[in-house]
């Protein structure tokens, strides 16, 4: 069985709170084995036999917005995507050492040119952005609160969902991958 990370977005904020305990047990009652949760952020891990992950992200939100009462988008990886995502390198060491803020973003599709350039449009001296394959990597010189950049604004200049994880907190993550395979 392939090990997987889901990413929902917004699974503890806005006042919505959902225990880590429910959010594993919601994902076993679908089927999937060995799930386990990383951090309070809405990473869950797990291992399903299937390989139909659009499939699956549909099957997920649907079973968390019957469960919930609320929208969850989700966004599968495999684990040796979040392995390899952790491990790109965007910008020059420099640039991310120096930064405030470094985070990916999980899209639920690879951007098209339009959407590549108007994310690009988004750039300023406080936000830089790299695409590479399904996700978005973030510079972000400031602190976030001083960024006018979110998920809001990605999606309505690129028309894709996205959910934002920092870049420490996607290395641990491979790193917990890697100690589990």
């Amino acid at each position: 069985m392939a090990g997987h990370v889901a990413f929902l977005r917004a699974i503890n904020v806005g006042g919505h709170t959902v225990t880590m305990d429910r959010l594993r047990g919601l994902f076993a009652g679908l089927g999937l084995d060995e799930v386990d949760t990383f951090i309070a952020s809405g990473n869950v891990i797990f291992t399903s036999p299937g390989k139909g992950l659009p499939a699956l992200e549909r099957r997920i939100e649907a079973k968390l917005e019957a469960s919930l009462g609320y929208e969850v988008a989700t966004f599968i990886r495999t684990a040796a995507e979040v392995v390899a995502i952790a491990a790109y390198k965007p910008f020059p060491a420099a640039q991310i050492r120096d930064a405030r803020a470094f985070c990916v973003g999980f899209v639920a599709r690879p951007l098209d040119a339009s959407a590549r350039r108007s994310l690009q449009g988004l750039a300023n001296t406080i936000d830089r952005f790299h695409v590479h394959d399904s996700e978005v990597y973030w510079l972000c010189a400031n602190q976030q609160s001083e960024s006018k950049f979110s998920n809001a604004v990605f999606e309505k200049a690129t028309g894709v969902k996205v959910t934002f994880r920092g870049a420490a907190t996607v290395a641990k993550l491979a790193a917990k991958l890697e100690a589990r395979a």
